[in-house]
C-alpha cells in the first residue's frame, strides 16, 4: 500500500477529484491493492481518529470521496477485470472506471447498464443504483449484481450475495457507500454488441419547442430496447456542428438500441423525422458510444436531478426557458427517459423509491471559473424551484451534492429508509462511512 501526505510530491494530483469546486485536503490518502490494504487504511483511521472517505472514480459532485483533514481509502489500484464468457459474469476490483469495464466485456459482446460517462468508477456508481442508457432493457446496474465484496468499519471481510448477508446485498442496491468499502463486484452479463444502433442527434435551439415535444412522443412509444434523452446545450466547435450554429444553443438527442444493430435502426427513425441539423446515429461500437458524452475534468460543477411521471406541454417550456439561460458554454440541461425495466420486477428489490417515474430531469451546471460555478449554481436552483410542480418528489441521489437529509430519505421513502437504518446499525454502528448520502444508524 502507497500513502500519500501533503508533503508528498504527488500529492495534489492524488487528491484531485473530477469537479474543481471541491479543493479538500486529506491527511493522508491511502492507495489500497488488496482488501487487507483496506483493513490496514481503516485500522489506521481508528487509532489516529481520523474522519474517513473512500475513492474510486472521483465522480461525486458533492465530492464525498475526499475530506478535509482526514483519511481517504483509495480504491484505484483495484483494476482486477475477469470476464467468464460462458457464465456471462464478471468480476471487477472496486478501481475499475466504465470505460475499463465496457472495453473488457466488449470483447466478448457482452454488456451491462454502466455510466454515461467512460471515467465513472464502477463502485460509487453502482453502490449508489447505477443509471445508464441500457437501464430500460437490464434494469440499473444494481439489478444485475450477483455479489459484493467489501471491508466493514471494523476491518472484517464479508461477501453479500443473495444467499450471503442478503439483508446487506439489499442495502447495496442504492443505499451507496454506507456499509464498509467494496473491494471487488460480480456483475451479470448480457448479449450486447460490439457493433450497436448509436450516436447522438443535434437540432437547432431555435426549435426546441417542436423538438422537445416531438422527442417526448417519440420516446413514450419507443420499446424498452431504446434508451434515449434530450440535451439543451450550447453547441461545440465540432467539425460536424454547421459554422452558424456554433456557440448557439442546441438541443441534442443520444440514442441506444439494446439489440440487432440493423432492428435498432427502424426505431430511430421516429426521432430521424424531426429533422436534425446533424445526424450521428448508425452502427457504431457500444464502447464508443459510452465515450461520447464525456465531459472534461478540471470544471466547476453542480448538478441536481428530479423525477417525472409526465412531461407537459408547460412542463416542456420550463425545460426550453432555462435552456435559454444555459450559464456558461458548458452546462447541459438533460431529460432522460426512464420506464421498462427500471420500473419492472426488480425495483421491488431495491431500497430505492419512485422508480416507476418515466423521466429523470438533470440540470448541470458547468463552468470554467469559481464564480461561474456560483451562477451555475444559482441557475439549477432555479430551475429545480420552476419545475417543481410537476416533479414526484423523487430523487436520484448519484444525481445531486448535499441537499440535506429530506432529500435523502425521499430517494427511499420512510419505511426503506428505516430498514437501511438497520443495516447501517449492524455493520457501521459508529457511522464511520458517513462521508456520502448518509444513512444514520438506527438507535437500539
Amino acid at each position: 500500500m502507497e500513502w500519500t501526505r501533503p508533503e508528498s510530491p504527488d500529492y495534489d494530483e492524488k487528491r484531485k477529484l473530477f469537479n474543481a469546486m471541491i479543493d479538500r485536503r486529506p491527511a493522508v490518502i491511502a492507495q489500497c491493492a488488496s482488501p487487507g490494504d483496506v483493513a490496514e487504511a481503516l485500522q489506521y483511521a481508528r487509532d489516529h481518529r481520523l474522519d474517513v472517505a473512500v475513492r474510486a472514480g472521483g465522480h461525486s459532485v458533492a465530492g464525498m470521496s475526499t475530506n478535509e483533514g482526514g483519511l481517504v481509502v483509495d480504491v484505484r489500484p483495484m483494476k482486477t477485470i475477469s470476464v467468464d464468457r460462458e457464465a456471462r459474469t464478471v468480476a471487477v476490483g472496486s478501481g475499475v472506471t466504465w470505460g475499463e469495464f465496457d472495453r473488457a466485456t466488449q470483447e466478448h459482446g457482452l454488456a451491462t447498464t454502466g455510466g454515461r460517462a467512460s471515467t465513472t468508477g464502477v463502485a460509487g456508481f453502482t453502490l449508489g443504483g447505477g443509471s445508464g442508457w441500457l437501464e430500460r432493457s437490464f434494469g440499473f446496474a444494481c439489478d444485475n449484481l450477483l455479489s459484493v465484496d467489501l471491508v466493514t468499519a471494523g476491518g472484517d471481510r464479508v461477501t453479500a450475495s443473495a444467499q450471503e448477508n442478503p439483508e446487506l446485498f439489499w442495502a447495496l442496491h442504492g443505499g451507496g457507500g454506507n456499509f464498509g468499502v467494496a473491494t471487488s463486484f460480480t456483475f451479470r452479463l448480457r448479449d450486447l454488441g460490439p457493433t450497436v444502433q448509436a450516436g447522438l442527434m443535434l437540432f437547432p435551439g431555435a426549435a426546441a419547442t417542436e423538438v422537445s415535444r416531438g422527442f417526448r412522443d417519440a420516446a413514450l412509444a419507443a420499446p424498452d430496447a431504446v434508451g434515449t434523452a434530450l440535451v439543451y446545450l450550447t453547441a461545440p466547435p465540432e467539425p460536424f456542428v454547421p459554422e452558424d450554429m456554433v456557440g448557439k444553443m442546441g438541443v441534442g438527442m443520444a440514442y441506444l438500441y439494446a439489440g440487432d444493430a440493423e432492428e435498432g435502426a427502424s426505431y430511430v427513425q421516429p426521432f430521424r423525422d424531426m429533422g436534425p441539423a446533424v445526424d450521428l446515429v448508425g452502427p457504431m461500437g457500444y464502447a464508443d458510444f459510452q465515450c461520447m458524452l464525456d465531459d472534461p475534468p478540471g470544471l466547476y460543477n453542480y448538478w441536481s436531478a428530479d423525477y417525472h411521471d409526465e412531461l407537459p406541454d408547460d412542463a416542456l417550456d420550463l425545460f426550453v426557458d432555462s435552456a435559454q439561460r444555459l450559464p456558461g458554454e458548458h452546462s447541459q440541461q438533460l431529460i432522460a427517459r426512464w420506464g421498462g425495466a427500471v420500473g419492472g420486477p426488480a425495483a421491488a428489490s431495491t431500497p430505492l423509491l419512485n422508480r416507476s417515474a418515466a423521466w429523470v430531469s438533470h440540470p448541470f451546471g458547468l463552468a470554467d471559473t469559481p464564480e461561474g460555478g456560483q451562477e451555475a449554481k444559482a441557475w439549477v436552483k432555479q430551475f429545480r424551484a420552476d419545475i417543481a410542480p410537476h416533479t414526484t418528489g423523487g430523487v436520484w441521489l448519484n444525481f445531486i451534492g448535499h441537499e440535506g437529509q429530506e432529500r435523502i430519505i425521499a430517494a427511499y421513502g420512510e419505511e426503506n429508509y428505516k430498514r437501511l437504518s438497520r443495516v447501517k446499525r449492524e455493520f457501521d454502528p459508529e457511522n464511520t462511512f458517513r462521508g456520502n448520502q448518509n444513512i444514520l444508524p438506527a438507535e437500539r
